[in-house]
């Protein structure tokens, strides 16, 4: 698995408060809005993107790109943005995404 790997792509917390979390974010640093609705934020620092997520809709995690991952594969979702992805966890219980973008 570990040689498909390229590099972390983003760290996802948890907030109370999509809209407002992202006001704060913008407001105190230096960062641009990707993406926002209801649900999730997407946030791109210089060296890295940071996702504002709800507990409802996502798992706290960072997420690391996988060139290789395919849809066919078993629990590989597609997103909105047609990225793909699934969600393991390290020996510890920690969340990993790996991700791969289809743009």
């Amino acid at each position: 698995m570990t040689k498909s790997l390229d590099h972390l792509d983003h760290i996802a917390i948890q907030v109370k408060d999509i809209q407002k979390a992202l006001k704060w974010y913008l407001d105190n640093f230096k960062c641009e809005e990707l993406y926002s609705d209801d649900t999730w934020a997407f946030i791109k620092f210089e060296n890295i993107k940071l996702a504002l997520v709800t507990k409802s809709e996502h798992p706290p995690h960072f997420a690391i790109i996988d060139k290789s991952i395919k849809l066919t594969q078993k629990s590989v979702i597609k997103h909105r943005d047609n990225s793909i992805s699934k969600y393991i966890k390290d020996l510890d219980g920690n969340y990993l995404e790996l991700i791969k973008y289809n743009n």
